[in-house]
């Protein structure tokens, strides 16, 4: 399968994407690369493998949910660029 400029113009108005004319051709060229790798992936014989609808069912660790202070205000607001004591400086905006 093969995309005329035409159709790249009209994928590029469904994304809201404004194309100048001279990035069209690049446009298609790489769409057109895209559709022909997706053609490799549907000669893949699928016959034995069962769908899948996540990555596993391998469950993540769980740890506990405990609350702290971090213990490193120096390192925290080491790139801070005001501070006012262990606090980050802003600028007031209510008067």
């Amino acid at each position: 399968m093969s995309l005329d400029t035409e159709t790249v113009r009209r994928v590029a108005s469904l994304a809201r994407i404004h194309l100048e004319e001279e990035e069209i051709a690049r446009l298609q060229g790489e769409l057109n690369g895209i559709l022909a790798w997706v053609e490799q992936l549907q000669a893949v014989d699928t016959s034995g493998v069962e769908p899948m609808a996540g990555g596993g069912t391998t469950a993540l660790r769980m740890r506990d949910d405990v609350v702290t202070d971090g213990g490193i205000p120096e390192k925290v607001l080491a790139n801070a660029p005001d501070r006012a004591g262990e606090y980050f400086g802003v600028p007031k905006v209510v008067e």
